[in-house]
């Protein structure tokens, strides 16, 4: 269905009369916008049948260019618009902090006309002249920038892996590969990645370098030698290809995965044993001891092999050195998803279609956990419908066999701490998620003392997505996770890993961190298709990062287990 598509274009409408200064339309346009993405129906069969137009909040302006937009890819306003507002502003909107009245502000009152214009201002504090601005704000739109920038010197996982993976698909159906892989931070499984790293290896190394630089996707060759290929893609990204020989072939993919930190503190204990170390192998004088397995190369320097994810000299070596690695999770270890949306709230897809979808994952068990009823954003769910989905869960379960649907709820944490059903609600589910959708910009105690309301709550099960960021788009609320993660940890509760790629949060090192206080966590979805199911491999690369092992996670644990952590 085009639903979001088409919300997208009125979203951007809005924003776009917001910068104008317009002072009602803009409303009208993201209501109309919400409900086409919450909706159910296609939008395309409902104007085609002219029935659009008899949905509350879709007036009959809105429908005619819903219908323009949908037969000819554009709306007349819209183009009109983006004739009249600089793109310069336009792009002041991805700056994190700066809405659609803001820019517009800067750009008329002082004649603003780009980021890097903006950046300039407030370095000149020219924005303290208007009305409404001080130097707090002045600084948050600072940090913004720099975010803004960083962030686009980076691709999130969520693209950059699917887009690995095809790419090692389309050299291996082209090339006679031996061995092909990805490599880089990607590897290890980094939330954001710079350049993509390719290795293979191949008896034909000039036919791999040709398939890698004719994908459909090349947008420029900047390499391409007898081992080596450097291309740009369409979508900006860099990617670098090495043809390895078969016996460099664990060593060049333990070299050109890192991290950097990491392949510095092996090259030292190499040294201090008389080795030398190097994308070609681990050599003893002239003889290469080891080189053909990434295992026999930390074999061959006395420890353990080091899972990629945890390659970041955070400790992996010492520990490897002692033989006291821990035994990573992974996803055949997973069991089931608590973070679970449907269509009664804000989710693509109904109730039955989540549940197919989980069971054909081979789950044992999942929980469902619409968004409660303050939010109105994503359609929170009243007391009376979440009763309703209560008893139809039950009855499911009656005839579900082995398979497990637990109700829960993902419920909002007021200002003051509170949640947002009363407690005799809560007693009537499975579990409760407690998460922070807003005011997201209370200080460190503030924020601490509201999410401690909810960790603390009798009723919480999960702190959901802790930190609330999102990847490249939203900086992260300030909070002392030590505190949170030792008070989850006596209160017994777990803290969420989102695996959603554009969250990510807690991180790897977050719940190590949450995992050395004593707390318990969980990796969960945050879906709201059953697609999104898929992006589980996210989190767990996320919990490896961490050090987490199966008994860390509660996902990870059979369905009697569970209960009777959430019984608690």
């Amino acid at each position: 269905m085009r639903n979001k598509e088409v919300a997208a274009v009125l979203y951007m409408i809005a924003d776009l009369l917001d910068i104008k200064g317009e002072k009602f339309k803009p409303n009208a346009y993201r209501r109309a916008a919400r409900v086409m993405e919450m909706m159910e129906e296609d939008i395309e069969v409902l104007a085609a049948g002219q029935k659009l137009k008899d949905i509350s909040g879709i007036g009959e302006a809105i429908t005619e260019k819903t219908a323009e937009y949908l037969k000819t890819g554009k709306v007349a306003v819209l183009e009109e618009l983006r004739k009249e507002i600089p793109q310069g502003v336009v792009e002041m909107l991805d700056i994190p902090g700066v809405g659609p009245k803001t820019a517009g502000l800067v750009w008329k009152e002082l004649g603003i006309m780009d980021v890097e214009g903006l950046k300039k201002a407030v370095q000149e504090h020219r924005l303290l002249k208007l009305k409404g601005f001080g130097e707090k704000k002045e600084a948050k739109i600072l940090r913004g920038i720099e975010f803004l920038a960083e962030a686009k010197k980076r691709t999130p996982i969520g693209i950059a892996l699917p887009l690995a993976e095809e790419m090692v698909a389309l050299v291996k159906g082209s090339a006679p590969v031996i061995n092909m892989s990805y490599a880089g931070s990607l590897r290890r499984m980094r939330e954001t990645v710079g350049d993509l790293d390719f290795l293979a290896v191949s008896s034909k190394r000039e036919e791999v370098v040709r398939a890698f630089t004719s994908m459909p996707f090349v947008r420029e060759i900047v390499v391409a030698g007898d081992t080596k290929a450097t291309v740009i893609l369409d979508s900006g990204i860099q990617a670098d290809l090495r043809v390895l020989d078969e016996g460099s072939w664990g060593s060049g993919l333990q070299y050109f995965t890192g991290s950097k930190d990491h392949n510095v503190h092996l090259r030292t204990i190499a040294q201090r044993q008389g080795l030398k170390l190097s994308e070609y192998g681990v050599f003893r004088g002239e003889e290469r001891i080891a080189g053909a397995t990434e295992e026999d190369v930390y074999r061959s320097l006395g420890m353990q092999y080091i899972e990629p994810e945890m390659r970041e000299d955070a400790g992996e070596i010492e520990a490897a050195q002692e033989g006291r690695l821990p035994r990573l999770l992974t996803m055949a270890d997973v069991l089931g998803d608590f973070h679970v949306h449907t269509s009664l709230s804000d989710g693509g897809d109904t109730l039955e279609e989540m549940i197919d979808a989980a069971r054909a994952r081979g789950y044992a068990y999942v929980g469902i956990s619409d968004h409660s009823m303050s939010l109105k954003v994503a359609r929170g769910v009243s007391v009376d419908d979440l009763m309703k989905r209560r008893d139809e869960i039950r009855n499911i379960n009656q005839t579900s066999g082995d398979f497990r649907i637990l109700l829960g709820t993902e419920c909002e944490i007021l200002a003051n701490g509170d949640l947002d059903y009363p407690d005799e609600v809560l007693r009537e589910l499975d579990y409760v998620i407690a998460s922070v959708h807003s005011r997201f910009n209370m200080q460190i105690a503030e924020m601490t003392d509201r999410v401690l309301a909810a960790v603390n709550h009798p009723y919480v099960n999960i702190l959901a997505h802790p930190f609330t960021g999102m990847v490249q788009r939203r900086e992260p609320i300030q909070l002392d996770l030590e505190r949170v993660a030792e008070e989850a940890a006596e209160r017994g509760t777990a803290l969420e890993i989102n695996a959603f790629p554009d969250r990510l949060d807690l991180s790897g090192p977050q719940a190590r961190l949450a995992k050395e206080k004593g707390a318990k966590l969980v990796i969960d979805t945050d879906s709201h298709s059953v697609d999104h199911l898929a992006f589980m491999r996210f989190g767990v690369g996320t919990a490896r990062r961490g050090w987490l092992e199966p008994d860390d996670v509660v996902n990870c644990w059979p369905y009697e287990r569970v209960r009777e952590f959430l019984s608690r």
